[in-house]
């Protein structure tokens, strides 16, 4: 390793990439509906460090409340979001609508229990304008 660079659990190196990606994700329950229960949080914070740790990325954070889940992902750069989120999706919903059919069915009906939407955010490292500051401070040569 380079005397460069300190080790950092967050970077991940591989071939030809060294990243620390993150991203904020936000999955919202169907018409909003207030379906999601500590028990039922608790089990879909498990079942998506499961899916996470499938796909070569880590759950750093998770919680929620009644009609929402947060959940911070640091994830490789092989791994597009989308993917990222349909799998968390999909394989939650399957489980969860499984194991507390009879709650759920009492909010939602239909397969669905997640909004066909979600809203993600890249999060981490410096700020933009400190980025954008050392860019444009960079030594161009002439």
């Amino acid at each position: 390793m380079s005397p460069r660079w300190e080790s950092d659990p967050n970077i991940r190196r591989g071939r030809t990439v060294v990243c620390n990606l993150h991203v904020h994700l936000v999955f919202v329950t169907k018409y909003r509906r207030g379906a999601l229960t500590g028990q039922i949080l608790s089990r879909c914070e498990d079942v998506m460090r499961d899916v996470c740790t499938q796909l070569d990325a880590e759950l750093k954070e998770f919680n929620g409340e009644d009609d929402h889940v947060h959940l911070l992902v640091h994830y490789p750069p092989k791994l597009p979001i989308s993917t990222l989120v349909n799998r968390l999706k999909g394989v939650s919903a399957h489980y969860l609508r499984k194991e507390h059919a009879a709650h759920i069915r009492r909010y939602l009906w239909g397969e669905h229990l997640w909004s066909p939407s979600y809203f993600a955010a890249s999060c981490g490292g410096a700020p933009l304008a400190v980025i954008k500051e050392y860019i444009e401070n960079q030594k161009r040569p002439e």
